[in-house]
């Protein structure tokens, strides 16, 4: 039997290298992002010729319709849930200064980044815990937060506040749902190369040449996904409520 895995914010970036690599592991993978499914109809394919069995599903996690539908047309179509990886996240759509930024934009941004994130994980892990228990445990959820849960960003305050919450989200889940044999960590990716980072690509060019990083590059998608799928196997079963830092050792701090 296959384990069956939840990948928000599946479509490209951090969330599609997840899916494609835990696939790769030998799950099932369910995608989950905002689009119709044609747009991503050459990438969901090369999942196919990598011998990935997957599913799509399109919707919005801040929306609770999207979410009841993903969860129901998972176990319909694979029978149950044994990890879910929250990686659907968005930034504001326009950087501003902390005492301009608005409600409207906090509201979007923690709407899916925290909200969403949260009452997701409140949906999988019930399924999880009414099914029966058939691998080493019953189940992995993956946060995946960010450096900004602790670096400061004032020309992006709901990002990071969004973040910070998710750490608390993470904690919350893993004291809960530890008693249910299922585990709850987090991974905080730092400078990744995606298309949130794309509008901010000479900022870190430069703070990467200035040595800002220990390890002087840009993160790929596929360096998360590594640690997200180390998270997910059955290799971390007495670890709950931790985080990784997968950010070039950027939160090392030094004189």
């Amino acid at each position: 039997m296959k384990k069956t895995a939840i990948v928000t914010g599946a479509s490209r970036g951090i969330g599609y290298a997840v899916a494609k690599q835990l696939g790769l592991d030998g799950c099932q993978v369910v995608l989950f992002a905002t689009g119709e499914q044609a747009k991503y109809q050459r990438a969901l394919d090369a999942l196919t010729e990598e011998g990935i069995t997957w599913h799509y599903v399109q919707g919005s996690i801040d929306e609770r319709e999207s979410r009841e539908r993903l969860v129901r047309e998972t176990v319909e179509r694979f029978g149950r849930i044994d990890i879910l990886v929250n990686n659907a996240g968005v930034a504001p759509k326009e950087r501003k200064d902390l005492l301009e930024m608005t409600e409207e934009s906090f509201d979007r941004v923690v709407g899916i980044n925290t909200k969403g994130t949260l009452f997701l994980t409140q949906l999988v892990a019930r399924q999880m815990i009414q099914q029966e228990q058939v691998f080493a445990n019953k189940g992995h959820i993956v946060n995946v937060g960010s450096c900004s849960a602790e670096v400061s960003s004032i020309s992006r305050g709901e990002y990071c506040i969004s973040k910070a919450a998710v750490s608390m989200v993470t904690t919350l889940f893993a004291d809960r749902l530890a008693p249910e044999g299922i585990v709850v960590n987090e991974v905080r990716p730092g400078v990744i190369a995606t298309d949130m980072t794309s509008v901010v690509t000479e900022k870190y060019d430069k703070m990467i040449a200035d040595g800002v990083f220990p390890i002087a590059r840009w993160g790929k998608p596929e360096d998360v996904a590594e640690m997200v799928s180390l998270f997910c196997s059955d290799k971390v079963l007495y670890t709950t409520g931790n985080y990784v830092d997968v950010d070039g050792g950027f939160h090392i701090k030094r004189l």
